[in-house]
């Protein structure tokens, strides 16, 4: 252990060490059982005679502090409760955006039935072909130069990988040169304000939509302003004329699920060129695509090179897999990188190489075939079984892509009361009203489908049944 002593002086150096692992111990920091440096080590660290050491150890031992085993070491017998914490009395406050800025999605103890949205199922993921991947990385030379700390902007391999794997999925025009490696659509964002947005700018969102973009815009000092979706997605004719960015999940709206039509897209491509408006595409979750025509992304429409268009990997592999990306115009590229680069470097590099090898190899595209089999069913349940529920006043929003399908109630209905009640007998769910940006909510709920099993959302659905025909 490297332990931690200062020795003011050359007075009671035997007191100044007992006092300080005393109080090491007395708060926690020493744990019960853990071994202290050996009596030579720790006098040669600190440039004194190895019996002023024993003199404080021997103290510490026979007030019960320590116990020694010939052969063994010097270890602690008893510890206090709790290391100490910082000091409390701190003159330090944060800006008062941080007091409406929580943790989203809410924790939720106790589920059975896990309908929460943006959850794909862990258990079909390929583990050993991962396992495989990985292990082969440990080797000392499988990273490259030991001492390089990495292209701010995401392994080269990994990049390229990238950009052939939505290229050929989903038509987006892209070069390794293009991708920007993130730990998620979050940090995107956050890289999006960083490059191309001051504070008190107008950033306009979808409303409903995704509470975590909305935070982090507001947390960055941008004024956001909710526009309303219909049965075509945004509504162009209702974005604010003073909106310097707009963000939009146009694939499988978040949280409704309708696409947004061609004549929508264009429409907002149009209104974007006319005003030198950037538009931030979030394509989350569309390799899940059940029928229809594939959904042509904006960015694959635009012809001016202002749409910013990112996803992430963690809804179809694993949400422990923090590796997104996000794909800029040339024009942007270097200020990318040293966002990148100065909040916070690069992601993980192991991480990195191991998802270049998985969509390389063909396993990422076969994992999303089977697994899209198996989401596939459990959507066209939850569709059945919603339909089912119509005379309750549930009525389903069209969708055939994605990880969830939403349901709208009658205005008025409290659907976060019935998503608490819900919650109580083990099914766990949100109302839509809790996506509601700044006009007025939503009333409905989501059903994501990706965590729960056909059988589970047959019994889950059965079970919040009488909640909404409360």
């Amino acid at each position: 252990m490297d332990l931690h002593v200062s020795l003011v002086g050359r007075r009671d150096l035997a007191g100044q060490i007992y006092r300080q692992l005393r109080a090491a111990i007395l708060d926690g920091r020493l744990r019960a059982g853990e071994a202290l440096p050996p009596s030579r080590e720790l006098a040669r660290r600190l440039s004194i005679s190895r019996n002023t050491v024993g003199v404080a150890y021997d103290r510490l031992a026979a007030e019960g502090f320590l116990t020694s085993r010939i052969g063994a070491g010097t270890y602690v017998r008893e510890a206090g409760s709790a290391p100490r914490g910082a000091p409390s009395a701190s003159p330090l406050r944060p800006r008062d955006v941080w007091d409406e800025v929580s943790v989203w999605p809410p924790r939720m103890p106790g589920i059975t039935w896990d309908f929460r949205v943006g959850l794909p199922d862990v258990r079909l993921f390929p583990y050993e072909a991962w396992r495989r991947i990985t292990a082969g990385l440990l080797r000392p030379s499988a990273l490259g130069d030991p001492a390089s700390a990495g292209d701010p902007a995401g392994l080269p391999a990994l990049r390229e990988a990238i950009a052939r794997h939505v290229g050929v999925s989903r038509s987006v025009r892209a070069g390794g040169g293009d991708v920007v490696v993130t730990s998620g659509v979050q940090q995107a964002m956050d890289l999006i304000v960083r490059v191309l947005l001051e504070p008190g700018d107008v950033v306009a969102v979808e409303d409903p939509g995704y509470p975590p973009v909305r935070m982090l815009l507001t947390a960055a000092g941008m004024r956001v302003r909710g526009v309303p979706v219909d049965a075509e997605g945004l509504r162009v004719d209702a974005l604010p004329d003073e909106a310097r960015a707009v963000y939009v999940t146009p694939s499988h709206q978040f949280p409704l699920g309708m696409p947004m039509s061609l004549p929508r897209r264009r429409a907002l491509l149009d209104w974007a060129r006319r005003r030198d408006v950037v538009i931030v595409e979030d394509d989350y979750d569309t390799e899940y695509r059940y029928g229809g025509r594939p959904i042509e992304p904006l960015q694959s429409l635009d012809e001016d090179g202002r749409v910013l268009y990112t996803g992430t990997f963690s809804k179809i592999m694993r949400p422990v897999l923090r590796l997104g990306f996000l794909v800029a115009p040339p024009s942007l590229h270097r200020a990318f990188r040293m966002a990148r680069y100065v909040s916070s470097w690069h992601a993980g590099l192991p991480e990195q190489a191991a998802l270049a090898r998985f969509i390389d190899e063909g396993l990422l595209a076969r994992h999303i075939r089977r697994s899209r089999r198996e989401y596939g069913a459990r959507h066209e349940r939850v569709a059945e079984l919603v339909a089912g529920l119509a005379g309750d006043g549930l009525a389903l929003v069209p969708s055939a892509a994605g990880l969830h399908l939403s349901a709208t109630l009658p205005g008025g209905t409290d659907d976060a009361a019935i998503a608490r009640n819900a919650l109580a007998a083990g099914v766990g769910l949100f109302a839509l009203s809790e996506f509601a940006v700044t006009g007025p909510p939503v009333r409905g709920l989501v059903f994501g489908y990706g965590a729960a099993t056909v059988p589970e959302i047959g019994e889950g659905l059965r079970r919040l049944r009488r909640f909404v025909a409360a």
